[in-house]
């Protein structure tokens, strides 16, 4: 699974980092790893910060892949929705959690 754990490494750091930078407080992060056939690996960081992110801009991923540039920032959310199976953002427990689903199976095809 190291390609599965990259790909989690790196969308885990991008949201833990958005977390960390936009609420200037803590944030706490979670993984679940459903068993069984057709298993999931989920991530989830909860913050305290009740406005939730919405996805890129239509056509923000292309255009960050085909830019060749290299930016610092900016790039998270284009990342998550890029390489994560599922993704999205609720309220909870007074600030939000920002999750992403990658299909470990996936891996194994």
């Amino acid at each position: 699974m190291p390609a599965l754990s990259d790909t989690a490494e790196l969308l885990a750091t991008e949201l833990l980092t958005n977390a960390l930078q936009h609420t200037g407080g803590g944030a706490v992060l979670t993984a679940t790893l459903t068993p069984g056939p057709g298993h999931r690996l989920r991530v989830e960081v909860h913050d305290s910060l009740t406005r939730r992110p919405g996805p890129p801009a239509p056509g923000a991923v292309a255009r960050a892949l085909a830019s060749g540039e290299h930016g610092t920032s900016g790039r998270g959310l284009i990342l998550v929705e890029a390489l994560a199976d599922s993704w999205g953002a609720q309220a909870r427990d007074g600030g939000k959690v920002v999750w992403f689903e990658l299909e470990a199976d996936a891996e194994a095809a």
